[in-house]
């Protein structure tokens, strides 16, 4: 069988979403079968199997991570791809745990998804040619880790927590100040062999240099001034389970010399001390910096850079995922109503389009300080633009005018997530009459002068004025 020939079921209750994969697919010499409930594909299934699988995890019955595991156990080889509009961490690691071939986010590129589709029929030949029975262990209920994200950026972050649950590998994670590394990193220990063991985690830059080592390794009794008591350090509380090493980039360069060692041979002495203490702990760090450039500096060891950066998963800033803006305020907003025990208070639309064109440069931190600041000094229960933070509304108007295109994109993103569609029939013509009605407030109402700033001629003009139901009363003098 070659690579782009196959069998492949599609299983979705969105009539829509099986005849574009139908479509696409059959184009590219792939049989296709379409399923709109799961039971009627698991009867099915009792008698034959397809190459690679598609499902949604949503559906009426039963659901696609119940699929998975049905299918899993009768056909421990057969690629199952799981798609949803629904994305979150949890499904993104409840799919990979269930032995996922692959996790797709709706919406999602047609192409991309064929080219995914043709990646797991290669896969499936090659088990086939292994002849081995691999079985992929099912689902397991996992902790809560509240990580909120349906941006692109972010599905890339759960997947690659989901590639790493069945692992202890050292991660390095990098991303600008407040966009969340921490909790990242509990994600991976929490969807990891070691989750039942202690998660520690130590800030390099919130520790001065001289105690450093200390909080690390600990001490032995009169190791030092005030060292009345032997002292363990973060990796023997962290032995069995997972260090988190966050902004690593200002770790000292003597410290950085001691950390290697650790990572080499598994053991360190406490300060002040003679016998080498033993651990098995996995390490993640993190840091805002370009370590590469560090390294370059000479102010960050080249060889402990290379141990720490074995899997690197990047975070991305809160500017780069906007439309999970809304979402993330309204948790933030109903998390400082439980810790202050008073109401939630509740975004107006217009304030909730306007938060998703700021940068937040302190990014996901910035956003939640500003959400416990609304919920004490608004005055309603409906946030209003003007109840904003004095330093929001003064940067914001310039920042507005010159994005347009970041607040198209975010309105496309959205009108696509609440299920819309002919998208272009309502924005072109919204388009073309606000530059329209610009470029004739521009020239006075000069038809003629706007016609030639908006690139058309002057019959063009005149026949979308009437198209859009634009009144232009004021006219030029026809010379």
């Amino acid at each position: 069988m070659s690579t782009n020939k196959g069998h492949v079921w599609v299983i979705d209750d969105d009539r829509s979403i099986r005849w574009v994969l139908e479509k696409a697919l059959e184009q590219s010499s792939v049989e296709v079968t379409t399923f709109d409930r799961a039971d009627s594909a698991l009867r099915q299934l009792v008698r034959q199997a397809p190459d690679v699988l598609i499902t949604d995890i949503r559906m009426p019955g039963t659901d696609g991570l119940e699929l998975l595991k049905q299918v899993t156990e009768l056909y421990p080889n057969l690629p199952v791809i799981i798609m949803t509009a629904h994305s979150d961490l949890e499904s993104a690691v409840a799919s990979y745990q269930g032995g996922a071939f692959e996790y797709l986010p709706k919406p999602f590129d047609v192409d991309e998804a064929v080219s995914l589709v043709q990646r797991a029929l290669t896969h499936a030949e090659e088990k086939k040619a292994q002849a081995e029975g691999i079985q992929h262990p099912a689902s397991q209920t996992q902790q809560h880790t509240e990580i909120i994200g349906e941006a692109p950026a972010m599905q890339e972050v759960f997947r690659a927590i989901g590639r790493l649950s069945h692992s202890t590998i050292t991660v390095l994670i990098n991303g600008e100040s407040g966009t969340g590394k921490e909790l990242v990193a509990q994600a991976l220990h929490q969807h990891s062999p070691r989750k039942q063991q202690p998660f520690i985690a130590l800030n390099m830059a919130a520790i001065p240099r001289d105690l450093i080592e200390s909080e690390l390794f600990g001490h032995e009794k009169g190791a030092f001034t005030g060292a009345t008591a032997q002292r363990q350090g973060r990796f023997e509380q962290a032995n069995g389970g997972t260090l988190f090493l966050d902004e690593i980039g200002d770790m000292p360069a003597e410290t950085q010399t001691r950390l290697l060692r650790v990572l080499a041979d598994g053991e360190f002495y406490r300060v002040g001390g003679h016998t080498a203490v033993k651990v098995d702990v996995r390490i993640i760090a993190a840091t805002h910096q370009d370590l590469e450039k560090l390294v370059e500096a000479g102010s960050f060891r080249e060889d402990l850079f290379h141990r720490l950066n074995v899997i690197r998963v990047h975070l991305p800033s809160l500017k780069e995922r906007r439309e999970d803006i809304p979402r993330l305020a309204e948790h933030f907003l109903q998390e400082a109503a439980q810790e202050l025990n008073t109401e939630t208070k509740l975004l107006k639309q217009e304030t909730t389009d306007y938060i998703c064109r700021l940068d937040w440069p302190g990014n996901v931190r910035q956003l939640q300080n500003t959400c416990r600041w609304l919920t004490v000094m608004a005055s309603g229960r409906e946030i209003l633009v003007e109840d904003l933070p004095p330093e929001l509304l003064s940067k914001t108007p310039n920042r507005i005018a010159s994005d347009w295109e970041a607040s198209l994109k975010y309105w496309a993103e959205q009108a696509l997530m609440r299920g819309e569609s002919n998208l272009l029939e309502k924005a072109v013509p919204a388009f073309e009459s606000i530059m329209i009605h610009a470029a004739l407030k521009h020239t006075g109402g000069r038809k003629r002068d706007a016609a030639e700033l908006l690139g058309w001629g002057r019959n063009t003009l005149t026949r979308k004025l009437k198209e859009l139901g634009i009144n232009s009363d004021q006219d030029e003098d026809e010379e």
